[in-house]
């Protein structure tokens, strides 16, 4: 029943909600390149207001995505090998991107971009508390795009997001732990 309720509301959002706006801006909010300018600013940020310590920060930025890459991709696609809605004959799919091969379940965009959420808002988060909604909705609308595009269903979204959260958490968790912690001083 879940699956099915799965399935139902991929093709809500992939099939019934089809439109060229979204046709262009989902396929683009998904892309790497479309971020590099905020990558860049977080980088610039921290780099010219914490120094060294900044360093350490965004040290700790690409342990958290590489833990939730690994993670998601080498352990849990595997594991589950649940395909891809774009690779599944019964499913009706718009497909907007490259369906590519491998597994659904979990969505490493999901996992990577809510790790980086969490770790963001649990730590600068607490000094810019503005960032927090941005940084959520960066993920959310990064991982719906997902959905859209034709390449996970939402329960591989759910997965990823759950995923991400805990492995931000932890990482964000530890960062505080360190004696000179760059963004608390």
């Amino acid at each position: 029943m879940i699956l099915e309720l799965d399935k139902a509301l991929f093709h809500f959002i992939n099939v019934d909600l089809s439109n060229p706006i979204l046709d262009f801006l989902l396929v683009w909010i998904r892309h790497p390149l479309f971020w590099v300018p905020l990558y860049l600013f977080l980088i610039g940020f921290m780099l010219l207001n914490f120094g060294r310590r900044g360093y350490m920060f965004l040290l700790f930025m690409m342990l958290v995505f590489a833990s939730g890459d690994l993670i998601s991709s080498r352990i849990i696609k595997p594991s589950v090998q649940r395909l891809r809605p774009c690779n599944q004959d019964e499913m009706e799919v718009v497909e907007r991107v490259r369906c590519g091969g491998g597994y659904s379940f979990t969505s490493s965009h999901a996992t990577n971009h809510f790790a980086i959420a969490t770790f963001v808002v649990m730590t600068l988060g607490r000094v810019f508390r503005h960032i927090r909604p941005y940084m959520w909705t960066w993920a959310a609308l990064i991982s719906l795009a997902q959905i859209y595009v034709g390449v996970h269903f939402p329960l591989d979204i759910l997965g990823g997001t759950v995923l991400g959260i805990l492995i931000g958490w932890g990482w964000a968790i530890a960062y505080e732990r360190l004696p000179q912690n760059p963004i608390m001083e």
